[in-house]
């Protein structure tokens, strides 16, 4: 039978799957996109808002992507998968599984399998997960305006509590490649009401059991006041909140450095904090781009990219991608092993970067190889500031790199 054929009974078992009750759920495996961070797909039939909808769970290294389709959009877009960058996909009924596979040669081949123990289906929408940070018995979430006093998450915050749990779950993977010992000490630049930096308190010591001394730096009064009150009425004796911008707060030592959301020039300042206090792990997710934007904007460099950069969102982006890139760089330039990328915490809320840095050198004398690498980023800085007419970079100014 012809590969044609093929997807195509295997979409017609798909379909009527679907429409008989039957379907419990697909599974998309062996990626080979170019997405290097995805690993699986897995979709699932939901009901929302009355409406049957196929859930797609996206599974990435560090963190999982969900998105609803109606059920002729999804099927299209599972049997677009399997035709493009998934090798296999398994089909799971009630009553039997059935795997569509790429062999050599560009063959395919399916295969279907009968089940021994008959498994129902379910239209649940919010299947329940574990979560990192569990919301019963947390007075800090209550008092935060994320659970009622029984734990129940409230509608409205149910947002909010899957982003902190997403966060926590990003920084445990990061974390687990650091020593514990070196977990002494945690500072979360520009931490506003607190959300994270209580939810992190929470996980490095009641989950993983460090002493950990965690500080939130803000600059609004108002909110220091609120989150160092939540902070004593829940007991977290190694937690505390300092008045203050990130520019201002020093510290000789930090273990793990966090700035979600710094403006601009702001994340910077965190970085550079982070480089100076030889943090272990920085980890930050810039915004407002405007530095090097308004560089870009002021030399009017005409070079390859000049005909995307002449409409002011591809040059929004284009500054975001070369602020970054070059902090990126920075990072490497101090003994950093780095990462980029984007995360999206659920449905409602836009996309992020994440820039974050591991410290994998010792300190002490450079190498020969160390020095050669550092010589190298810096010839590299250079040359990116001179294509995009660059004058600075406020990090690079920072560290006085730039002379």
């Amino acid at each position: 039978m012809s590969n044609q054929l093929l997807f195509q009974q295997f979409q017609n078992q798909l379909a009527d799957s679907i429409s008989s009750n039957v379907f419990l759920k697909v599974s998309l495996g062996n990626y080979q996109g170019n997405e290097k961070e995805l690993k699986n797909i897995y979709v699932r039939k939901v009901k929302i808002k009355r409406a049957d909808m196929l859930s797609f769970t996206y599974r990435y290294k560090t963190r999982d992507i969900f998105k609803n389709f109606p059920i002729a959009e999804g099927i299209a877009l599972i049997c677009h998968f399997v035709s493009n960058d998934f090798k296999i996909c398994t089909l799971f009924t009630t009553e039997k599984e059935t795997i569509l596979e790429h062999g050599k040669k560009e063959q395919i081949s399916l295969r279907e399998k009968l089940v021994s123990t008959v498994v129902q289906p379910t239209l649940a929408h919010n299947k329940e997960k574990k979560r990192l940070i569990q919301p019963v018995g947390k007075s800090y979430l209550q008092e935060l305006r994320i659970t009622d006093q029984d734990g129940q998450v409230f509608k409205n915050a149910q947002d909010k509590y899957r982003q902190i749990n997403q966060y926590v779950e990003i920084l445990s993977s990061l974390i687990k490649e650091l020593p514990e010992a070196r977990i002494k000490s945690v500072v979360d630049m520009g931490s506003g009401k607190g959300y994270l930096t209580f939810a992190l308190y929470d996980y490095l010591h009641n989950v993983l059991k460090l002493d950990t001394k965690v500080t939130g730096v803000e600059f609004r009064e108002d909110l220091v006041k609120l989150c160092n009150g939540i902070a004593s009425s829940s007991s977290f004796k190694k937690l505390d909140f300092v008045e203050g911008t990130i520019e201002a707060y020093t510290v000789d030592h930090i273990d793990l450095l966090i700035a979600l959301h710094a403006c601009d020039t702001a994340t910077d300042d965190a970085i550079y904090k982070g480089i100076k206090a030889n943090a272990g792990l920085i980890v930050v997710a810039p915004c407002c781009h405007k530095q090097i934007r308004r560089e870009i904007e002021k030399s009017k460099v005409k070079n390859e990219l000049t005909f995307l950069t002449k409409y002011g969102i591809f040059l929004e982006r284009q500054a975001e991608m070369v602020t970054d890139g070059i902090r990126a760089l920075i990072l490497e330039y101090y003994g950093y092993k780095t990462k980029v990328f984007e995360f999206i915490s659920d449905a409602h809320t836009p996309k992020n970067v994440l820039v974050v840095g591991i410290k994998t050198s010792t300190g002490g004398a450079l190498t020969k190889a160390q020095e050669l690498k550092r010589l190298e980023i810096k010839e590299k800085i250079a040359e990116t500031k001179a294509y995009f007419g660059i004058g600075y970079h406020h990090l690079e100014r920072l560290l006085d790199l730039d002379k």
